[in-house]
């Protein structure tokens, strides 16, 4: 009996958690077509007309994608080698997001909106698509940001600091009776203009307050450009910074150099990149 439940369970791992098999690969497409279509019935019922006339298709498929969201959950708990790792992992805590909202509605019937988590689901596609290949990529970028989050930061401060400044300016010239009731309104006016949104809920009246207005647009359009430029520039030294790594990985049987810094074998020969050089006596 124990060999049988041990049998199963590794099968269950190898459809629900495996992407090489036929199966597994089934599994995640059938499972990604199941999180696509219950996002799309949450969104539809949120459309009035839809609602009144289908509410109870809606509801009734909401539950029917919930239950098998769940029964999908605990087989991936019952089925994985370590399941309190499962639980805490990102896709565990994601899986299980995606089915409370439905139970928590039942007491807060507005919750049943927040199972649009479940798009983040739609993420497994990377395993299908082996999209991970493209790792070392991300990792450089992911390299550059954390080299210049000190810049990002500093950028931010002062972004911050001109918004108060904008907005302090605005409330003193504009004042309440153009609709700056107070300076954190005008805070929020000197955000929307410098980033170019210019809702128009809020508007400067006062030739001096346009001028002000028209000096934080301009200033935006500087402002937008400045981030592109800082990541740009730590992108380029960790471009180099990984060639040079990747000129000094010199191969230990035909010494060839040029391998990229997470390889593992030579590119050119196959041998390992880490493994002894032979010595000149050597055969």
């Amino acid at each position: 009996m124990a060999t049988t439940t041990t049998t199963v369970k590794e099968r269950l791992f190898e459809v629900i958690f495996g992407y090489d098999s036929r199966a597994g690969k089934l599994f995640d497409i059938i499972l990604i077509c199941l999180i696509v279509a219950s996002v799309l019935a949450v969104m539809l019922d949120s459309i009035t007309t839809i609602h009144d006339r289908h509410r109870l298709l809606l509801y009734r498929l909401e539950w029917l994608f919930t239950l098998i969201f769940t029964v999908e959950y605990g087989l991936r708990i019952y089925s994985s080698p370590r399941p309190k790792s499962y639980i805490f992992s990102f896709y565990g805590i994601i899986d299980l997001l995606s089915i409370l909202p439905t139970y928590i509605s039942l007491l807060l019937p507005p919750a049943t909106y927040l199972v649009v988590v479940r798009i983040l689901r739609v993420l497994r596609i990377f395993r299908i698509l082996k999209l991970f290949r493209y790792i070392g990529e991300a990792n450089l970028l992911l390299a550059a940001l954390l080299n210049a989050r000190r810049k990002i930061f500093i950028f931010l401060f002062t972004v911050l600091t001109l918004m108060i400044i904008f907005g302090t300016l605005i409330f003193i010239i504009e004042g309440p009776e153009n609709g700056f009731t107070s300076i954190p309104v005008s805070i929020y006016w000197s955000i929307v203009t410098v980033t170019t949104v210019g809702y128009g809920d809020v508007v400067p009246q006062t030739g001096l307050g346009q001028a002000i207005a028209a000096l934080a647009m301009i200033c935006g359009y500087a402002i937008i450009a400045i981030p592109t430029g800082i990541v740009g520039v730590e992108l380029m030294h960790e471009f180099n910074r990984q060639g040079t790594r990747e000129q000094a990985t010199r191969c230990p049987a035909c010494d060839r150099p040029g391998h990229r810094a997470d390889a593992s074998f030579c590119q050119y020969c196959g041998v390992r990149l880490d493994a002894k050089k032979p010595e000149a006596g050597d055969s």
